[in-house]
């Protein structure tokens, strides 16, 4: 399938199952692949097919710049925001699709990693967008926190930071500029149940970074269901993973 964001055609997949009628969907955003291997929709394959199988239309976006989407060079100069906006328009653009299988009113957002982050971008900058939100393995709420990842891949850091350092000056949490693209700045704005999972030995996304999240959001006074995972690394496996699945499954299926 495809889909307009602002100008552009951004790619990605569709699953229905089966003799759907009026079903709750779920808007993948998934974490950093590089954008010259990615394949169309070759990411959170596990969270795709588990959620479909538990009866979800789901929705990955590739994101602008990944498989079939056209391109944007702007995007290392604006830290990616542009990527929030392609997962808005993916919700916007499955409510509008009147698909028969969809219930356009029971939409929930799950982001994996860089994809929580933006999932956490999504919920501060349109609240009431999608009913309720789970996110895997996640990215900081503070900007800074996330240069590493957001200047990937490490061919072309400099180039991209640099990009970024002309933009919002160096990072710096007490930067103006900086705080505004934060969303833990925001999180009052948060009107949705939001859960996360966490491996206590992630060294891609620290497990403190979640921690200060979840400090921030039971600060703003908001619904937070935090899991944590004892030994489980960045992507999980095994009875940790099976178990974060099921768990996402049963939040949706309580809040969506």
């Amino acid at each position: 399938m495809s889909y307009r964001s602002e100008e552009l055609r951004i790619s990605g997949l569709l699953h229905v199952p089966h003799h759907a009628v009026d079903r709750p969907a779920a808007v993948l955003a998934h974490g950093y692949q590089n954008p010259r291997t990615y394949r169309s929709g070759h990411a959170m394959t596990d969270v795709q097919d588990r959620l479909a199988r538990a009866g979800y239309v789901v929705m990955f976006t590739d994101y602008r710049n990944h498989g079939g989407s056209d391109h944007d060079s702007d995007l290392d100069a604006t830290l990616r925001t542009g990527y929030t906006v392609d997962v808005v328009n993916a919700v916007v653009a499955l409510r509008r699709a009147r698909l028969d299988a969809v219930d356009p009113d029971r939409i929930g957002l799950v982001g994996r990693s860089m994809g929580g982050g933006i999932t956490y971008n999504v919920l501060v900058s349109r609240p009431g967008l999608v009913k309720a939100a789970v996110v895997l393995s996640p990215m900081s709420s503070s900007a800074p926190d996330g240069v590493e990842i957001m200047t990937r891949p490490a061919a072309t850091r400099a180039w991209s930071l640099a990009a970024v350092q002309a933009s919002y000056g160096p990072p710096d949490e007490d930067s103006a500029a900086w705080q505004d693209l934060s969303p833990r700045r925001f999180f009052e704005r948060v009107t949705e149940p939001v859960q996360i999972h966490h491996g206590t030995a992630d060294r891609t996304c620290p497990p403190a970074w979640t921690a200060a999240s979840v400090d921030a959001l039971r600060a703003a006074g908001k619904e937070v269901d935090v899991h944590w995972y004892p030994g489980q690394g960045h992507r999980m496996s095994g009875a940790g993973h099976d178990l974060s699945l099921a768990r996402t499954v049963a939040f949706l299926d309580a809040h969506v």
